[in-house]
């Protein structure tokens, strides 16, 4: 049985992401207290009716509950249950327009009298000892609830135990993604954005991928990056790593990453590994 526990920050999407999950064939169920997880998942795989795999949501909405899910975890080690944790993840700023936005109040507003600001605050450092035990981070900050939906179906709606690659393009001048496990910085590369013709493309289209990999520089990073992880990609396997995120950097995200983003995704794709590709500045100006 799979047995998936997602959490995160409060607002960062973890309803959107149970949806999708839902639709993929697992049998959901939000905001239970940690303490019970174990009993749970035992009463579901002996009662099993068809289902084979198991989200469970928990949160800071379970107020001093959520304070065992250290704990729990640790005892569904012990018990040898097996299990993947999803966390769901925003910038403060993304979180804050989203509670504005929706007219709701943080969980921790309610039950502690904190601003929302506050909230957030707080919510991370409680959040901090199972953020560093996910396998999966996402970070749903320039994410659309259809990007997210299918990002969780490029990691999840493939067999159980794949490694799943992710490829992101971003622009420096928005910030480096947060949930990036490696990132290249391809700025010192000929930047199309100076080529009149060019200006206006992307790196999706082949004449400003010819125009970022006509030097012979370019050619050899290139090379080199993808012989990096052609060498590492085998060692994070061999780890347990369940997920790794790529992410290539430009000035404004436009050309040079999604060119490196998109002909790296391939290579990998190439040599039969479970990619997907996310370009996170393409469409900003």
């Amino acid at each position: 049985m799979e047995v998936l526990i997602i959490t995160g920050m409060s607002g960062a999407g973890k309803t959107q992401a149970t949806n999708a999950l839902e639709d993929m064939g697992y049998y959901c169920v939000d905001n239970i207290p940690p303490s019970i997880i174990p009993s749970f998942i035992e009463l579901f795989a002996f009662k099993d009716k068809g289902f084979n795999k198991l989200a469970i949501g928990t949160d800071v909405r379970g107020g001093q509950l959520f304070s065992d899910i250290v704990d729990v975890l640790d005892l569904l080690k012990k018990r040898n249950i097996n299990y993947n944790i999803l966390f769901l993840d925003a910038t403060n700023d993304r979180l804050i327009n989203r509670y504005k936005e929706n007219r709701r109040r943080h969980p921790l507003s309610l039950t502690e009298n904190l601003s929302i600001e506050q909230a957030l605050i707080r919510e991370r450092e409680l959040l901090s000892d199972i953020y560093k035990r996910a396998d999966y981070i996402i970070d749903t900050t320039d994410f659309s609830a259809a990007q997210l939906k299918q990002h969780i179906n490029s990691i999840f709606l493939k067999s159980e135990g794949t490694f799943a690659v992710q490829c992101v393009s971003f622009g420096y001048k928005y910030g480096i993604p947060k949930d990036a496990d490696l990132v290249f910085d391809v700025r010192c590369l000929p930047n199309p954005f100076y080529v009149d013709n060019l200006k206006n493309k992307t790196g999706l289209e082949g004449v400003v991928q010819d125009y970022v990999l006509a030097s012979e520089e370019s050619v050899t990073l290139l090379n080199r990056i993808v012989s990096l992880l052609d060498f590492s990609l085998p060692l994070y396997i061999k780890e347990g790593k369940s997920q790794l995120v790529i992410a290539f950097g430009c000035t404004g995200g436009h050309h040079r990453s999604v060119t490196f983003a998109e002909k790296t995704a391939k290579h990998l794709a190439d040599k039969g590994f479970n990619v997907s590709k996310f370009h996170r500045d393409i469409n900003k100006n």
